[in-house]
């Protein structure tokens, strides 16, 4: 049997009971269908299945399948879209699983201790900071500024100000480093 033998050609033989040209549409085919299944279903098993059954479909429809539209590949997408939606439908009505357990959305009490120790080191240091960087900071991180808006409330050019607030940075950063306040650790205020 020719490899590169028209879909078409395939199914009229599979009509006919031909086994070997049913292998070949499965192999050739089956890809696609699991990946399609696989991803609306994010189950590997269930888009096993969902493949299966859909090639099941095919052997079962050989004899009266015509070509049309998209031909053989849209029909195998057609049934494996069903039969996914069809499993979706009755995961929603009838879910084995365990109900989700319920998560708190609060903060983890570990969490607000953390957030509120690097919280602590941050006012700390940005007090000691100059004036002008602390406003530099202060204008841009906690006030949202653009730098243009930061530069005029400080009466400053915007190259002046882009300095001082680079400066500003440097400073600030190698303040919290020597109090142990890791660049990760500034996640925790996000």
């Amino acid at each position: 049997m020719a490899l590169d033998a028209s879909d078409e050609d395939l199914m009229a033989r599979v009509a006919q009971g031909d086994v070997f040209a049913y292998t070949a549409i499965v192999q050739r085919h089956v890809p696609a269908v699991y990946r399609a299944a696989q991803r609306m279903l994010h189950d590997r098993y269930e888009a096993e299945d969902v493949a299966q059954e859909s090639f099941a479909r095919l052997w079962q429809s050989a004899p009266q399948w015509k070509a049309s539209g998209g031909g053989l590949p849209a029909w195998l997408r057609r049934v494996c879209t069903n039969l996914c939606l069809d499993r979706l439908r009755l995961r929603g009505r009838w879910s084995g699983d365990e109900p989700p357990e319920m998560v708190d959305p609060a903060i983890p009490a570990d969490r607000l201790i953390e957030q509120g120790q690097v919280e602590d080191v941050i006012e700390a240091s940005l007090r000691a900071l100059s004036g002008n960087h602390r406003a530099a900071i202060v204008l841009t991180y906690y006030e949202g500024y653009p730098n243009k808006a930061a530069a005029e409330a400080l009466q400053m050019d915007i190259k002046a100000f882009e300095s001082l607030l680079h400066r500003a940075r440097q400073k600030l950063g190698s303040m919290l480093s020597l109090e142990g306040v890791a660049p990760g650790d500034l996640e925790l205020l996000a």
